[in-house]
Parts: C-alpha cells; sequence; structure tokens
C-alpha cells in the first residue's frame, strides 16, 4: 500500500483544525502501532488487489483511513509514503468533513482498533489508571493507621482495596488477549501471503497450454 502525504501548496488549503488533529490522531497511531506514516487521514491510497482482498472494510466514513493504515501495519504489508501536492478547494466548494464530529468518531475507532490490535497496551493503560486512584485513596488510608493504630474509614480502604484488584484484573485480561491477538495476527499475516498476486495470476495463465 502506497500513502499519499500531503503537502498543502498554499496556506487555505489544510485548515488549522483539520492539521492539529492528523497530527494528533498520526502521533497516537504511530505510537500504539509503531508505523512510520506521517499523514494518517489521507484520502490518497494505491493498494493491490491482495491487499484489498484482505482487508475487512468495517467503517463507513473518514475513519476508514485509520483501518488501512492499522490493518497494512497488523499483516506487514509492505507501506510506502509519497509526498502529495495538496491544492485549495475550488471557489464554491465545501469540505464534507466536520472537524468536531468526524474528529470523535475517528477517536473512537483509534482506541477500537488499539483494544482489538493491542490489547497489552489498552488494558495496562486502564491499569494503571484504576492503581493510581486506588493508591491515592489507599495511602492516606495506610498512614492514617501507621499513625493511630485504626482505620477509622473503611468505606474508603474498600474501595481502594477493590480498586486495587481491578487494576490486577484489567492487567491480567491484557495479558491474555494479547496471547490470543498474537496467534490471530499470525493467521491474517499467512492469510494475506496466501492469496496469490496479480503477478502470480499472469504468470500462471502465460504457462497455459494453447488450446
Amino acid at each position: 500500500m502506497v500513502k499519499g502525504a500531503r503537502c498543502p501548496t498554499t496556506r487555505e488549503a489544510y485548515r488549522p483544525g483539520h492539521r492539529l488533529g492528523n497530527r494528533l490522531f498520526t502521533g497516537v497511531v504511530v505510537r500504539a502501532f509503531g508505523c512510520v506514516f506521517r499523514d494518517l487521514l489521507t484520502g490518497y491510497h494505491v493498494m493491490s488487489r491482495r491487499f484489498v482482498k484482505s482487508f475487512p472494510a468495517m467503517a463507513h466514513g473518514f475513519e476508514v483511513e485509520t483501518e488501512l493504515t492499522v490493518h497494512a501495519v497488523e499483516i506487514r504489508a509492505a507501506v510506502a509514503e509519497v509526498d502529495t501536492p495538496y491544492y485549495s478547494r475550488p471557489a464554491g466548494s465545501h469540505s464534507k468533513l466536520s472537524t468536531v464530529r468526524d474528529g470523535i468518531r475517528i477517536l473512537k475507532t483509534i482506541a477500537y482498533l488499539v483494544k482489538e490490535e493491542r490489547p497489552l497496551l489498552f488494558f495496562s493503560t486502564a491499569a494503571a489508571f484504576v492503581a493510581l486512584v486506588s493508591l491515592g485513596l489507599g495511602i492516606p488510608v495506610i498512614l492514617e493507621y501507621l499513625r493511630i493504630g485504626l482505620v477509622p474509614r473503611f468505606p474508603t480502604a474498600i474501595l481502594a482495596a477493590a480498586l486495587g484488584v481491578q487494576a490486577l484484573l484489567f492487567f491480567s485480561v491484557g495479558l491474555i488477549l494479547d496471547s490470543l491477538n498474537a496467534a490471530r495476527r499470525e493467521a491474517r499475516r499467512f492469510r494475506y501471503l496466501d492469496s496469490p498476486s496479480p503477478y502470480a495470476l499472469l504468470v500462471a495463465k502465460s504457462k497455459r497450454p494453447c488450446s
């Protein structure tokens, strides 16, 4: 898959809100999935037939670009990025992209893909957040117990302990799902490699005996 990285030819070609959102979303995907793309939300894609047949299109809007990028990374397909000039819209035309509404949809898609494809990262982040809340509630209770030998705030102590257990559960779920996802990722990779390329089909047709 080849992506076209948009290079604005004028200041008006790329609205500041869209530019900022693209940079933020691209940075999140790059850190979560380890890809090297500079323009996540570009609409310029060139894909092989093999790649298209392996892509389970689930999105219905602008978030499809995110799914394409993550899918390419997950099956370790050959990818590249080419600088592409990006011009201003013709006079009288308008963009179909809603900065806030479509930005929220893209953010939800990224969160869903991180949960599905990087479960250890997703659940570890949730576990860390819950663990910090547990420590914030539990440390004062422990210090108070060490000072007076009593636990006067039992509800807080119980809540802190429950959140600590919840953090451990989140981390355990992440470990289990990450192991299962590794096998699923390899299976998708093998299916992608097993599908014949257009060049292979052309060679096979050329070797058929003449009738």
